[in-house]
This record gives structure tokens, C-alpha cells and sequence, in this order.
């Protein structure tokens, strides 16, 4: 997406904003001249990432309310909130048999409590500033993976989550949208790499081939990437698009799975 000042948003919140797809984020929203506050639970990885962007740092728990309490009137005395791009995820590995009351709380508290909490937060100023939001889903919202059970579950929920926020706000101005990456070179995505490198002796790029062997475009997204889907997503570029998910995967979720064998005669 060719961006400009003109077309993003002033004051953008973004959740997860340490690592990964929220600091690429916020590096390019503050590359445009956007003001980003950076949400986190780690203050290192967040003053690395303000050094480069002039984001105010904001460290506590996006899933927490009241911690939020904290957030949102620092936010309002900066000028308010035009978008909220809520990236905060992770954990939820583990089949349900293999899946305790904790580990799943914790996969719940991870990847959708932080979405709803921060949404509900931030939409009041939200509904001011006709402004946006963007969830930061997965294809896990799409389908299941092995021995992912609180993770899945709680993707599909965002999507789910999406669809209500827009339907409820839609009318004041405020839209809301999804973007379902598949793999992303993330340090997070890093460490899933490990068992494979371990297991066949390969490198990091031979294990992300590996997994990417089957998708169309072969060969996972960059954290870059995906934040120019959630500048496109905030901007008037996409002002009439509320409610919706974006896949971006590579292809993968398109793949019919049952004709892949005869990909290997």
C-alpha cells in the first residue's frame, strides 16, 4: 500500500506493540507521522521501540480494565484515539485433554480478552473520532491446526467479536476489521521453528520452507506486510469495508487439501 500522512490516522493504539507484527506496526504508522501509544506487558521491548518511533509507552495488560482505566486517560490528554490495531496474542498449544483450566484461561486471556477489553476501552473515543479498529486474527480463525485447541478457539472468537463490533458501532461511524495472517517471520514464529530445526537439522529459513511447502506463494509473510494490511484497513482507502477478514496467508487457506498428493507424482 502506498501510504501518506493524508491517509493515516493521527493517534493509533496499538496493542502487542513490543515485537513482531504490533512493533511493525508501529514503525510505519509513526514512519507516516502518526502518533502511536505502545501497549505491552515487557517496558524493554517497548522503550526499544519508542527510542525509534516517539511512541508513548504504555506497559500493563491489555486485557486488563483496570489498567485500561490508566490507558485511556493518558490517551485522551494525547489527543485521543483515531485507531486501535490490537495484535496482543499467543499461547493455547495443547490438545483439550492436554489443555488445563489454566492453560486454557490463559489462551483466552491472551488472545481474546486482550481484543475485547481494549475495543471496549477505546471506543468511546473511537465513536468521537468516527475512528477504527483492526484485530489482529489468523488462518487459526479459519481452521484448526494439530494440538492447538485454546489458540483455535479463541481465533475464531475474534472473528466473531469483529462481526459484533461492527454491526454495534457501524452506525456511529467506527468499522472494524480482521486480518487472518498465516505464518509471519516473528520472533514468536521463531521459536515455533525450533522442533522442526531440531528434529530434521535444518536452518530457520529451511524450516519456514518447510511449512510453506504447500502454500501457493511459498514462503511466509514478513511483520511488515501485515501492518500495511492494518495501515489499509484504518485509512479512507477502506472506508466503506467494516465487519470483514482479510486473508493473508500466501494462499494457504485456499489450498485443496486432498489433491496434494497428486502435487508429489
Amino acid at each position: 500500500m502506498a501510504a501518506s500522512e493524508s491517509t493515516i490516522a493521527r493517534n493509533i493504539v496499538i496493542t502487542g506493540a513490543g515485537t513482531g507484527i504490533g512493533e511493525a506496526c508501529a514503525r510505519l504508522f509513526a514512519s507516516h507521522g502518526a502518533r502511536v501509544a505502545l501497549i505491552g506487558r515487557r517496558r524493554a521491548p517497548l522503550e526499544r521501540v519508542a527510542a525509534e518511533t516517539g511512541g508513548l509507552i504504555l506497559e500493563g495488560d491489555a486485557a486488563s480494565a483496570a489498567d485500561w482505566e490508566r490507558f485511556a486517560g493518558q490517551l485522551r490528554d494525547q489527543g485521543g484515539i483515531d485507531a486501535l490495531i490490537a495484535c496482543a496474542g499467543g499461547l493455547g498449544v495443547g490438545t483439550a485433554v492436554g489443555t488445563s483450566d489454566g492453560a486454557w484461561s490463559a489462551a483466552l486471556h491472551s488472545n481474546l480478552d486482550t481484543a475485547f477489553v481494549s475495543a471496549r476501552a477505546c471506543l468511546p473515543q473511537l465513536v468521537e473520532r468516527r475512528g477504527a479498529i483492526v484485530l489482529v486474527a489468523s488462518i487459526s480463525s479459519l481452521a484448526a491446526g494439530a494440538g492447538m485447541c485454546g489458540y483455535t478457539t479463541a481465533k475464531h472468537a475474534l472473528l466473531g467479536l469483529t462481526k459484533s463490533l461492527a454491526r454495534d458501532y457501524g452506525p456511529a461511524g467506527v468499522r472494524v476489521n480482521a486480518v487472518c495472517p498465516g505464518w509471519v517471520r516473528t520472533p514468536m514464529a521463531d521459536e515455533e521453528m525450533q522442533p522442526l530445526m531440531q528434529h530434521y537439522g535444518e536452518s530457520l529459513d529451511e524450516a519456514y520452507r518447510r511449512v510453506c511447502a504447500d502454500v501457493p506463494l511459498r514462503r511466509p509473510a514478513t511483520a511488515d506486510e501485515i501492518a500495511a494490511i492494518c495501515a489499509f484497513l484504518v485509512s479512507p482507502a477502506a472506508s466503506i469495508i467494516t465487519g470483514a477478514a482479510l486473508v493473508a496467508d500466501g494462499g494457504s487457506s485456499i489450498v485443496d487439501v486432498p489433491t496434494l498428493a497428486f502435487d508429489r507424482l
